[in-house]
């Protein structure tokens, strides 16, 4: 746990095998987490900091988003090809939706009241009605293959959505669900964070190549490039647009790396 003012580590929670996505839900002050080695999605209160459920069983829960209105939370099962529903109310497992292919990110989207996930082998974007847990729209991501990572700009109706096999970043209208452009990027893209006020957006790849981009108009501008070793995983800090870097091994030891747009100066 790590407080953005004081820039400092307030605390370690352990019980967490090969833990993989991670989302804050202040509204109902708590944290999800995909515990992964042991199948399961751990609930905390962010309070006491307390484990208060773990919910499962999930094969390879991965990406977590969470449904405001239907008070549920939405888990990627990766390896199981479906997506996981969990009650909020009642930390439990409501159902798993079979995807047909390895479930790849999931993001909610408040513009439509949708979630959104990945589909790797099909190449598509999958719709999902938060309240009734069915699929109500399959869209194709063409030019990706693989496609893992999401990000969305909800104001502008527009989604980003990486491609793992052929390293490329597709943007989406989510008006239309139709492919717009595709740009290059680094191999094995993984976790995308966008900035809705400066309008940055962030690919980091698991090959540790991270690639930033201008949204202008319904368009993306390359604005830069830049190696970083095990640079997968990205968060932007919308108020303060700082952009975090947690990297997993850096001369032996676990690093948070903070930078700063020039923009933001």
């Amino acid at each position: 746990m790590f407080d953005v003012k004081k820039r400092a580590v307030i605390a370690n929670l352990d019980g967490f095998p090969s833990v993989h996505g991670v989302w804050a839900a202040p509204e109902l002050g708590r944290v999800y987490a995909s515990t992964t080695g042991e199948h399961t999605v751990t609930v905390v209160e962010m309070t006491t900091l307390k484990t208060i459920a773990r919910v499962g069983t999930i094969k390879y829960p991965d990406g977590i988003a969470y449904a405001p209105e239907a008070k549920r939370v939405f888990v990627s099962d990766e390896h199981g090809d479906a997506e996981a529903v969990i009650d909020a109310n009642k930390n439990s497992l409501v159902t798993t939706i079979p995807l047909g292919g390895g479930a790849g990110n999931t993001v909610y989207d408040s513009g439509s009241g949708h979630i959104l996930v990945a589909v790797h082998e099909k190449n598509e974007l999958v719709s999902i009605d938060p309240s009734t847990a069915k699929i109500i729209g399959r869209y194709p991501v063409t030019g990706i293959e693989h496609p893992h990572g999401v990000s969305l700009d909800v104001t502008q109706r527009l989604a980003f959505v990486a491609g793992e096999e052929n390293h490329k970043l597709a943007l989406v209208d989510l008006t239309t669900m139709k492919v717009l452009a595709v740009y290059p990027v680094g191999e094995d893209p993984d976790v995308l964070a966008f900035d809705p006020a400066l309008k940055l957006l962030y690919v980091s790849a698991e090959s540790g190549h991270v690639t930033i981009f201008k949204e202008q108009g319904r368009t993306l501008v390359t604005e830069g490039e830049f190696f970083m070793p095990h640079a997968h995983t990205v968060c932007v800090d919308p108020e303060t647009h700082l952009v975090y870097f947690p990297l997993q091994d850096i001369d032996g030891h676990p690093i948070l790396r903070i930078m700063e747009p020039a923009l933001a100066k």
